[in-house]
């Protein structure tokens, strides 16, 4: 996670730092904590999802930017990025704000995803959520007479 987020600053930092026009506002950006995610009991295998996560959203300087993952297997590291306004004129808001990604199931092994909530004594929090994936004839009921 450490080296997408220091990836991206050094991009931003590089678009910043190519401007020459001084009325360019000065932004940065900030990995949000996650305070809740909206997933099935399980996945049925080859089917789409939409998850959505919820964040607080601290003021109106703050604008979502993108969804981070960092993927290995059927392991997901999930952030929420906010592009950052440092502007004096920033409404206080404490805002929930929902945004969401489609996942499509492949395989049939359980998906741990890790939830960013945030940065403890310099170490980055997770929730971490196991889904189990199953085939597609079994989550079929059938009513016998």
């Amino acid at each position: 996670m450490k080296k997408y987020a220091f990836l991206l600053l050094m991009f931003v930092g590089l678009l910043m730092s190519c401007s020459v026009d001084n009325d360019n506002p000065v932004v940065h950006t900030e990995f949000m904590p996650i305070t809740s995610v909206e997933l099935p009991e399980y996945f049925v295998q080859g089917q789409t999802y939409q998850i959505n996560m919820s964040y607080i959203k601290p003021s109106s300087c703050y604008v979502f930017n993108n969804i981070i993952f960092d993927i290995e297997g059927h392991e997901r590291t999930v952030a929420i990025l906010n592009t950052v306004y440092e502007d004096s004129n920033c409404i206080p808001e404490e805002e929930p704000t929902t945004v969401s990604f489609d996942l499509t199931v492949s395989g049939d092994q359980v998906y741990l995803f890790k939830f960013f909530q945030g940065t403890e004594d310099g170490v980055d929090q997770y929730h971490l959520v196991e889904v189990p994936v199953v085939d597609g004839r079994d989550s079929i009921v059938v009513e016998e007479d």
